[in-house]
């Protein structure tokens, strides 16, 4: 008569196939929720995210103006290529301007209920409206180290 012939059968938990299908589900919603809301974005916010970029990467030419909201007196104007930092905790306003190659003027501003400030860009730059700059430095990773030793603070001992 012959060998027996075996089939294999497969038996499947119905538990574990509604576990799968309900993760590739939550999989799917949460891939078009993220379709949506990157959607939303309008190209002035894309823009405006991209200049704010370009600025900190001293890339914009930019006026820095403080003013008394009361006399109307400009108390001090910066021009170059600076980025902005409103440090509310300190009530300041910090200026970083690159004013070289590798030279930077850091400059720290008082700001108060009567004393104010106005930013304005000096010049058009282009900017991509349709996708959103990102700029990734490696180099920031590992930072520079200074090391000074006790036997540093003491140079004028032979």
């Amino acid at each position: 008569m012959g060998t027996p012939h075996w089939n294999a059968v497969t038996v499947r938990n119905p538990s574990t196939e509604r576990e799968i299908t309900m993760k590739r589900y939550i999989a799917l919603l949460i891939g078009l929720t993220t379709v949506f809301v990157a959607g939303c974005t309008s190209q002035a916010d894309v823009v405006s995210r991209n200049l704010s970029t370009a600025a900190e990467e001293f890339e914009i030419s930019r006026r820095i103006v403080m003013f008394n909201g009361i006399t109307d007196n400009y108390l001090l104007s910066i021009e170059g290529r600076c980025s902005i930092e409103v440090d509310a905790l300190d009530n300041q306003l910090e200026v970083t301007c690159k004013v070289g190659p590798k030279a930077f003027e850091k400059h720290f501003l008082g700001l108060s209920d009567n004393v104010s400030y106005l930013v304005e860009q000096l010049q058009p730059v282009d900017a991509n409206e349709f996708r959103t700059r990102v700029v990734f430095r490696p180099q920031t990773i590992l930072p520079d180290v200074d090391l000074k030793t006790s036997s540093n603070d003491n140079n004028d001992v032979e």
